[in-house]
């Protein structure tokens, strides 16, 4: 038998049994998508955290409400000034600013995004708010100022296309590093990688079946995602280079499961596995920002985060999907998801055993 039979044939038997399971079916596609309906529906009822807004030139309204020395104020707005008009409303696109606000003449244009529905809804209540104060300060004079709000992105821009990505993202990292290390212990245990090495079919042959059904799977929950996100009750609209979520997928993919190898490898046990798998996933679906914004997190875990890589499937999905960014918006964490999955098949290579002993 060649070697493109026999990966045809490993691969369409571990398909047929993935297919056959309905526990691993249930968890790796039908289970996050009902988080993709849960969390659409009650996205607007998240917490924030303090919004930071950027100042372009000279806003005397917002300088004056500053230094009134309201505490409460600086509990809730971080204001800095900048010069860069362009570059400030990108970062607001990119979600680095909450809001862009400048002054002309007696009226504040502010500029939000609907990246988060709760943050743009706070930084208007605090301008519409700041402005009402100045007026009230103008006694006997007809409102000296006016509050005007822009959104930066189109108005069809809605909150599924931002929980869409990092739903998904946390989908893919369950599903490759629970199913690598499970196939890889439960192999070992059972002796069929002992058998495996001794049948014909060459043993990387074996493992590039995993990952091609690995890469199918995964591309299959994609697809899902999208079409439930793009039904009328959610809305989600994609354009420009979406695409590149494809490669980020892939990337993703390849780089959990090298991790969940790598946990099968040195797993002596099913039960280790699993408690090391969940070590691992847990930490990585809260601090990767597939359930909050990482912006509402103490400073020290959005820090912490960026050695997780479903970060960054996150944000590349993120950048593309959400945010409407280029391509190579994705490439940087294309580039880091494809460097751990370098990383971790080597490591996995170092602590592979063919049996339990």
């Amino acid at each position: 038998m060649s070697t493109y039979e026999s990966f045809k044939s490993l691969s369409r038997a571990m398909f047929l049994g993935f297919k056959r399971d309905r526990t691993a079916l249930f968890f790796t596609v039908l289970f996050p998508l009902m988080f993709l309906v849960i969390f659409g529906g009650i996205f607007g009822h998240q917490t924030t955290s303090k919004v930071k807004v950027l100042e372009v030139g000279q806003a005397s309204i917002i300088d004056r409400a500053v230094a009134g020395g309201s505490d409460q104020l600086g509990k809730v707005m971080e204001v800095k000034k900048t010069s860069d008009r362009t570059d400030a409303l990108r970062k607001v696109e990119k979600g680095d600013a909450d809001a862009v606000v400048e002054q002309d003449g007696n009226r504040l244009v502010v500029h939000y995004s609907a990246a988060d529905q709760v943050k743009s809804g706070t930084v208007r209540g605090l301008m519409n708010s700041i402005v009402e104060s100045a007026n009230v300060s103008a006694t006997g004079k007809p409102p000296a100022f006016t509050v005007a709000n822009k959104q930066v992105e189109d108005d069809s821009l809605k909150a599924i296309q931002f929980f869409t990505p990092s739903l998904l993202g946390w989908a893919l990292a369950s599903a490759g590093v629970f199913g690598a290390s499970q196939t890889l212990v439960t192999w070992r245990t059972k002796g069929i990688l002992r058998r495996l090495q001794l049948s014909p079919a060459p043993i990387p042959t074996v493992f590039a079946a995993r990952v091609a059904v690995s890469l199918a799977i995964a591309l299959v929950q994609f697809a899902l995602f999208v079409v439930v996100a793009q039904l009328p009750m959610f809305g989600l609209k994609l354009s420009g280079a979406w695409w590149m979520a494809i490669p980020m997928v892939i990337a993703g993919v390849l780089a959990f499961l090298s991790i969940g190898m790598l946990i099968g490898a040195w797993a002596k046990t099913q039960e280790t596995a699993q408690a090391v798998t969940q070590l691992v996933v847990l930490p990585m679906a809260f601090l990767g920002g597939s359930f909050f914004p990482l912006d509402a997190s103490p400073a020290w875990m959005r820090t912490l985060s960026y050695i997780f890589p479903l970060r960054y499937l996150n944000e590349g999905m993120l950048n593309v999907m959400g945010r409407g960014l280029g391509p190579s918006s994705a490439l940087p964490q294309i580039g880091v998801l494809l460097g751990v999955a370098v990383v971790g098949a080597l490591i996995a290579v170092r602590l592979f055993r063919w049996d339990a002993v």
